[in-house]
Parts: C-alpha cells; sequence; structure tokens
C-alpha cells in the first residue's frame, strides 16, 4: 500500500487558476503562491459578500484514539464526492501546525486517496500565515518588556505580565522560562513563557476577525498585564496594534488549493481544539458559503471540545447556522473504547463493540441539544465485519442519526458517495433548529459548569484557589457575558486521558482561567493541559528527510 505522501506525489495537480475559474473566481481574484496555491483578494471577497448562502455541513468525530478516526479524510472525501455527483462543493479546513507535524500526530491534510495537495507544502510552511501570526504576537511581546525596560510609563507590574511569547513548535523547555539576564541594558528581570502559535490569541483573532477593521479592534483588546494598581495594559495601550496588523495584512486572506480530484479547498488558520478553539477562520468559511452550494468544514479533535466550540463560540461571533452534522467514527476507535488492546482491532469483538459505543452514543446526544441534524458515518477497514457495521447502523438509527459508510481513505470520492447522498437527503429532508448551548448572560462559573455537566458528563466542577481567584476578577472587569473556551484533553470526554468511552461519577479540575479579551472568550484550562507541547521519545522529526532533487519524503 501507498503511503499517504507518496500518493500526493504522484498526483496531477491543475493550475490553481483553472481550480477557480471552475467555481467563478477569475486570475484577477488570486494572489498567486506558485502554480498550485494562491490567497483570494480583499476585493473578491467583499464583492461576494451580498449573495446567498450555501449550506454549511460541520465534520465532528468522537474522542481520538490510537486506532485513528480520519475526521479531516472523511471531510476531504465528502467533498471530493459532492463534486462526483455533480454538486458545487468547497471545503473550509484549518492549516496544520509544525509541532505535531515533527511531533506524534502528523500534518493534517487528510489521507490515502481523500487528502488536499499540494500535500508538502501544506504541512510545512504553505503561505507563511503562521509565520506572520507568530511575528505579530512576538513583535508585541517585544514592546510589552521594551516598555517596562524604557521607564515604564504605564506602571505595568512585571510580576503580572499575561502575554506569553509563541513558537509554532512543540518545545517544552521553552513552557517556563526567565528573560532579562544580563546586565541592565538586557532587559527586567522576569519570569516568562511560551505557548505553541496554534494556542495563541493572535491565532484565535485571526481566525475569528471579519475584516481588517474588526481585526485591529480585536488587536487593541488584547491584555498583555496589568497595572500596579490592577488595572489591565492593552495591546492598544502599548502602540503597537498598526504593526501588528501589518505584518498580519496578507494572513488576513484565505488561501485556495485543491484536492486529489480537484476539489476547492479553502484553508486557513489553525487553532488547536484542545487548547484554542479549533476552527478554521470566519472569513474562510464565510467566503466558501458565498461561492458554493455546500460547504464542507471541519472542527479539531472529537465533538465534545472541537463542535462544542464550534457552535459555542465560532457560530455564536459569526450568526452562522450549521445545516447538518457529520459524526465520524470506526469500528476499530469504538472497540478500542470498549477495553480491545490496539494489537488486536482487527478481530471481531461485538461485546467491545456494545462497550466502546457509549462514548459515540454521547457524542450524538450532545449534538442534538444543538438541534442540527446528524448523520453518522463509519470511516471504513477492511478489518470490520459485516455484523460490527450492522449493530452501529442499527445503533445510531434508533437515536434518530442517519448512518452512511465511508470508503474515502481507499477510494476517494467514489468511497464517500454514499455518504454524500446522505447528507444530501438530510438537508432536503431534516430542517435545523440550531441554538448555542448557553446564554452569554449566564455567569463565567455557570458556563463552564454548563458545558463540564452537559457536554462531558461530569459531575462537578472543582476550582484551585487561583483559578477562583481570577474568575472573580473577570467578573469585575466586565468579561463575565463572553463565551468560555475549554481547555482540555482531547483523549476523554473527561479531562483525564485515561477514562475512555462515556466515563461518569468524576470532576473536572480547572487549574486556571484566563481572558483572551481580542478573540472575545474567556479560556479555561482543565486537567495537565499544557499550552505547549512537547515532543515523544521518537518524534516524526526522525523519519523526515528530503533528497538531492528536492523530494520530500516521512510526512505523514
Amino acid at each position: 500500500m501507498k503511503t499517504d505522501i507518496e500518493i500526493a506525489q504522484e498526483a496531477v495537480l491543475d493550475n490553481i487558476t483553472d481550480v477557480a475559474g471552475r467555481i467563478g473566481i477569475g486570475p484577477d481574484d488570486l494572489e498567486l503562491y506558485g502554480k498550485y496555491k494562491a490567497k483570494l483578494s480583499d476585493e473578491y471577497i467583499n464583492r461576494i459578500s451580498d449573495g446567498p448562502d450555501g449550506k454549511l455541513i460541520l465534520i465532528t468525530a468522537i474522542n481520538p484514539t490510537p486506532a485513528g478516526e480520519g475526521k479531516t479524510t472523511t471531510s476531504v472525501g465528502l467533498g471530493q464526492a459532492f463534486g462526483r455527483l455533480g454538486k458545487k462543493a468547497v471545503i473550509a479546513l484549518r492549516e496544520p501546525s509544525l509541532g505535531p507535524c515533527f511531533g506524534i500526530k502528523g500534518g493534517a491534510a487528510g489521507g490515502g486517496y481523500a487528502q488536499v495537495v499540494p500535500m508538502e507544502d501544506l504541512n510545512l510552511h504553505f503561505t507563511g500565515d503562521f509565520h506572520a501570526i507568530t511575528s505579530a504576537n512576538n513583535l508585541l511581546a517585544a514592546l510589552l518588556d521594551n516598555h517596562i525596560q524604557q521607564g515604564n510609563e504605564l506602571g505595568i507590574d512585571p510580576r503580572q505580565v499575561v502575554w506569553k511569547r509563541c513558537l509554532d513548535m512543540n518545545d517544552r523547555a521553552l513552557r517556563n522560562i526567565v528573560i532579562g539576564m544580563g546586565g541592565r541594558t538586557d532587559g527586567v528581570v522576569r519570569e516568562d513563557h511560551f505557548v505553541i502559535t496554534v494556542a495563541s490569541e493572535i491565532m484565535a483573532i485571526l481566525c475569528l476577525a471579519s475584516d481588517m477593521n474588526d481585526l485591529k479592534e480585536r488587536l487593541g483588546r488584547i491584555i498583555v498585564a496589568y497595572s500596579y494598581s490592577g488595572e489591565p495594559v492593552t495591546a492598544a495601550d502599548l502602540n503597537a496594534v498598526g504593526a501588528m496588523a501589518a505584518l498580519l495584512k496578507d494572513a488576513m486572506k484565505p488561501n485556495l488549493i485543491q484536492t486529489l480530484e480537484h476539489t476547492p479547498a479553502i484553508v486557513h488558520g489553525g487553532p488547536f481544539a484542545n487548547i484554542a478553539h479549533g476552527c478554521n477562520s470566519i472569513r474562510a468559511t464565510k467566503t466558501a458559503l458565498k461561492i458554493a452550494d455546500y460547504v464542507i468544514t471541519e472542527a479539531g479533535f472529537g465533538a465534545d471540545l472541537g463542535a462544542e466550540k464550534f457552535f459555542d463560540i465560532k457560530c455564536r461571533m459569526a450568526g452562522l447556522k450549521p445545516d447538518a452534522v457529520v459524526l465520524v467514527a470506526t469500528i476499530r476507535a469504538l472497540k478500542y473504547n470498549g477495553g480491545v488492546a490496539k494489537a488486536d482491532l482487527a478481530v471481531e469483538n461485538i461485546a467491545a463493540l456494545k462497550a466502546g459505543i457509549a462514548n459515540l452514543e454521547k457524542h450524538i446526544e450532545n449534538l442534538h441539544k444543538y438541534g442540527v441534524p446528524i448523520v453518522v458515518t463509519l470511516n471504513s477497514f477492511v478489518t470490520d465485519t459485516e455484523d460490527e457495521i450492522a449493530y452501529v447502523r442499527s445503533f445510531c438509527q434508533e437515536r434518530d442519526c442517519e448512518f452512511a459508510l465511508s470508503e474515502v481513505w481507499a477510494k476517494g470520492g467514489e468511497g464517500g458517495e454514499e455518504l454524500a447522498r446522505k447528507v444530501i437527503e438530510t438537508l432536503e429532508t431534516k430542517e435545523s433548529r440550531f441554538q448555542v448551548l448557553y446564554d452569554d448572560s449566564l455567569s463565567l462559573k455557570a458556563k463552564i459548569e454548563t458545558v463540564a455537566s452537559e457536554i462531558y458528563g461530569a459531575d462537578g466542577v472543582s476550582y484551585a484557589p487561583a483559578a477562583e481567584k481570577q474568575l472573580k476578577k473577570l467578573e469585575e472587569l466586565g468579561f463575565g457575558h463572553l463565551p468560555v473556551c475549554m481547555a482540555k484533553t482531547q483523549y476523554s470526554l473527561s479531562d483525564d486521558p485515561a477514562l475512555l468511552g462515556r466515563p461518569t461519577g468524576f470532576t473536572v479540575n480547572v487549574r486556571e482561567v484566563y481572558v483572551s479579551a481580542g478573540a472575545g472568550f474567556v479560556v479555561v484550562i482543565t486537567g495537565a493541559i499544557m499550552t505547549m507541547p512537547g515532543l515523544p521519545k521518537k518524534p516524526a522529526a526522525y523519519g523526515i528527510d528530503v533528497n538531492e532533487n528536492g523530494v520530500i519524503t516521512g510526512l505523514f
């Protein structure tokens, strides 16, 4: 069997101007990055902004397992299947982060015969958006420390600096550092921290901003520190907004590439879902809705993280109303949730399937709370048996879900036609009555506890003393109306990655809370979640190389 990168490198790509032309985008509407990548111009986005919207389809999944679920693969394959059925479809995805690409997770271009290409470009530097975000973030950090060094007119308390530097790499050594070491001219000595770029507030702001004016307003609201008197100090106070916006000017424009079957894919922004809000940019999604009759987008990790944040943060802020949800699972992952070791997942085991399907059941129940019609799809493996598939099909149909098999990894768009037809049928026969989970008027604690109980199934929430103090201060500062962005492990419905299936009788432990005032949400750190990941013992980077002809190998 060929590897993903081998399949991608053997593909014959269309010139991106031809891909764009087939959906009504002219050459003058593109800013080209070679033959196969382009950014959509601001002029084009503004020109189509008053047009009608297509149907919005969210792809989400059960909690990820080592067995694999294939959420992005399903997103890409479904888009290709719509094309095979003669439908005008666009895929709207996030950009991959370098950190997991060189770590353990690999890239995020799909897999098999359901990939977006050029795969190597997408997984590495792409069009430079993440570098621009990193630079803007670190410019603000440099201006902040320079202000303190140059007399500290704003009275910033160095012990209450909350702005962190960032890097798009898994580098645990940078989580907690000391800066300003050396002589007087080397800055003020203080503790500092790094987060991975995809967990930064600048990433969230870029993905939630509607245009340049909105971007600048959001940048200005960023709280970087507190003064000795306890007052927030913002990026606007540091006169940082204009320069940051200049760095982000081109990064604000959505990127256009293609799938292996030449389906257009708008790929833009990339916040993590276990730390940040886990959705591609509002600009990308809204632009896709003006271009196509069907827009397939995805939210990161399981539905308890990505879908919840897509609904309660992105849709709330952007006024989006999704028309259907596709919930991805695999027989292998359900059996893993039922206690089967990874090495034994190829063996039929109905008992384990019945135990592990509780995880799928909880996600179905959660999605029903948002009022959006659900299609469950099984990402097919050759080891799946007819009895196992029949059991899952019956289980889903009994819970008011449509069901379809997906074979897109092996067959591309052809393997997604059953799913595409089922999604179209669902869109035509079931009405979306979308609603968010909680009201803005609830307190921050009430919002946290609503998500913990309703989505995770927790019995309660415990707060570290520091988190209690932070929540009280944020309410006093007027941020109580904001939605919450829960930073939680992706591997479990709880905040303990070891609790598989559908855990009960647990408490969610909140250890830290802070406001991303520019993004417009309050981040809630639970359990042992880290905003700067580390590399595994054998990083994926060990297997990546490039030959004398410039051909990259080892990406996956």
